[in-house]
């Protein structure tokens, strides 16, 4: 809830950003707002950080016995990185920023694309079918989907690159400025100016209709983590399709309408009722 409240703050609308002298009045309250919301998430991941060090510490003057299963996760590699005394040593600060980071930008993300992925999914009746005709050719009705599966589900990987194309969780991309004047499509782009990027309306522009099917973000600025993301999606979305069949609450329709905001979020949250689907029940335990 705390990511989600301050992604929903950073895509308020601010006459701050349109009228730079009057930022220091904060006259709609985004900035107070913000800061309350960020000074909570920093505390959640204080007592995170100090409980993992706290329990580092234990294990320490337990004494570690050769072959004993140590927690190796993001946040332990980090810790190894602030003990360091080098140039790569990280301070609490740094560390707390980039698993904010993470959270921010590497579950958000995900998250809502999945969400739109199955709510687009579970509105086209044929596209679920071939999605688990493919499946259950790939994988098989007496197993699970493992990592080895994904590059095999052709089918799966176009629908969730079509639902990329029709809602792009980060509609205007990051804001870019230029370091110097110059004309791209025939405007002049000043100096230091602040300039969005609507992929949401490129994606929906015929002259541009090729685009989408082979847009991988290339430059000094990719995403480092878009390859974990991709197989994070391909995954989630096959291992849910794969066991269980899907319909939405008696009395609900289908409703593929967003609303505006940094991240590109469903209006209305998906709310998605799951069944069986594999004979074999043990696969489910």
């Amino acid at each position: 809830m705390l990511v989600s409240k301050v992604i929903e703050i950073a895509g308020k609308p601010n006459l701050s950003d349109f009228f730079p002298t009057l930022a220091r009045f904060d006259l709609q309250g985004v900035e107070r707002e913000m800061k309350r919301e960020v000074k909570r998430l920093d505390g959640m991941l204080s007592e995170i950080i100090d409980d993992r060090i706290k329990s580092n510490l234990k294990n320490n003057l337990e004494g570690a016995v050769i072959g004993d299963v140590v927690k190796k996760d993001a946040l332990q590699k980090l810790l190894e990185f602030k003990d360091q005394k080098d140039a790569s040593s990280l301070s609490i600060t740094q560390v707390k920023t980039i698993l904010m980071d993470i959270m921010i930008a590497g579950t958000e993300t995900s998250t809502t694309l999945i969400e739109w992925a199955m709510a687009e999914i579970m509105k086209n009746d044929n596209v679920m079918k071939r999605i688990q005709e493919e499946l259950t050719e790939i994988v098989g009705l007496n197993n699970i989907v493992e990592e080895s599966h994904l590059p095999k589900l052709k089918y799966l990987d176009a629908t969730i690159k079509e639902s990329l194309r029709l809602h792009p969780v980060a509609p205007l991309l990051l804001p870019r400025s230029p370091t110097q004047a110059c004309i791209v499509g025939g405007y002049t782009i000043p100096k230091g100016c602040t300039v969005f990027l609507n992929v949401w309306t490129i994606h929906r522009d015929p002259n541009t209709g090729t685009i989408p099917w082979n847009s991988t973000p290339i430059g000094r600025r990719l995403c480092p983590g878009i390859p974990l993301a991709v197989k994070m999606q391909m995954y989630i979305l096959a291992s849910l399709l794969h066991l269980f069949e899907w319909s939405l609450p008696k009395g609900e329709e289908h409703d593929l309408t967003d609303k505006f905001g940094v991240t590109l979020k469903k209006r209305k949250p998906l709310i998605a009722v799951p069944s069986q689907r594999l004979p074999n029940a043990s696969l489910y335990m």
